[in-house]
């Protein structure tokens, strides 16, 4: 793109990367304010390379003018290796097809579970995942499946911080949580009541390859049938096995 670098230690390429990464799960559509403000991009040049990245459609206008992500972005996407949802995303159809509610599969990035792929049809209960974004570990089932599974170390540091509370019933006593992650690694699965998003329940299961958390297979269910969850932990725990073999014997 053309154009020198007018800030001391920025150049044009951490500029462009910086408008890009303003864009995120939560913000899908942005003013050219806003993409200054969340990137920390003067205005004037957020205007300027902003104007570039249309023309390249690595970014496009809504109808009310706001800015998204462009379909040159999303084609570049593609291209990106996406082994373990190939392997795995029969098995979220499959559990999806026994019990008719959303599922998804999530990885740990960071202190964050990022979510991968989903599965759900329009009579399932709404829920604030989708694919691509990040929610914290804590409040959520795969969040906790993953969790309670990695190293001592990295779980004295999660542990260490100061927790997000979604809602009122959200753990977040260290003491507690480090308990429940215990029974999390006893019994195999991970189960949440309104911990992240009021209304909604939940249960997933690691995948473990050579006892190392790949991913969480997980499931959401309206939380007046939480009742319900016990009978959803057998599928969800069995499409994680079978997941965790394919990866194990794939080349």
């Amino acid at each position: 793109m053309a154009g020198g670098s007018r800030e001391p230690g920025r150049t044009v390429t951490s500029k462009v990367l910086a408008i890009l990464a303003a864009f995120d799960s939560a913000h899908p559509q942005l003013t050219l304010t806003e993409v200054a403000r969340r990137s920390g991009v003067p205005l004037s040049t957020v205007h300027r390379l902003v104007g570039e990245l249309e023309e390249w459609q690595a970014l496009s206008r809504s109808p009310d003018g706001r800015l998204r992500v462009g379909l040159r972005l999303w084609e570049l996407g593609q291209l990106a290796p996406g082994r373990l949802q190939d392997l795995a995303h029969p098995w979220l159809q499959e559990v999806f097809a026994s019990t008719g509610e959303n599922v998804h599969l999530a990885v740990r990035d960071g202190m964050e579970v990022l979510y991968v792929d989903k599965v759900y049809g329009r009579r399932a209960v709404p829920i604030v995942s989708r694919t691509g974004a990040r929610l914290p570990m804590h409040p959520t089932g795969v969040g906790k499946a993953l969790l309670a599974h990695e190293t001592e170390w990295f779980v004295k540091a999660y542990l260490a911080r100061e927790l997000e509370r979604p809602t009122r019933h959200t753990v977040t006593e260290p003491g507690r949580l480090a308990r429940e992650l215990a029974a999390v690694r006893a019994q195999g699965y991970a189960t949440t009541f309104e911990e992240m998003t009021l209304g909604s329940c939940s249960a997933a299961a690691p995948v473990l390859v050579d006892g190392r958390p790949v991913a969480a297979l997980g499931i959401v269910l309206a939380s007046r049938r939480a009742r319900e969850l016990p009978r959803l932990v057998d599928p969800i725990m069995e499409a994680s096995a079978r997941i965790a073999e394919a990866i194990g014997a794939a080349p």
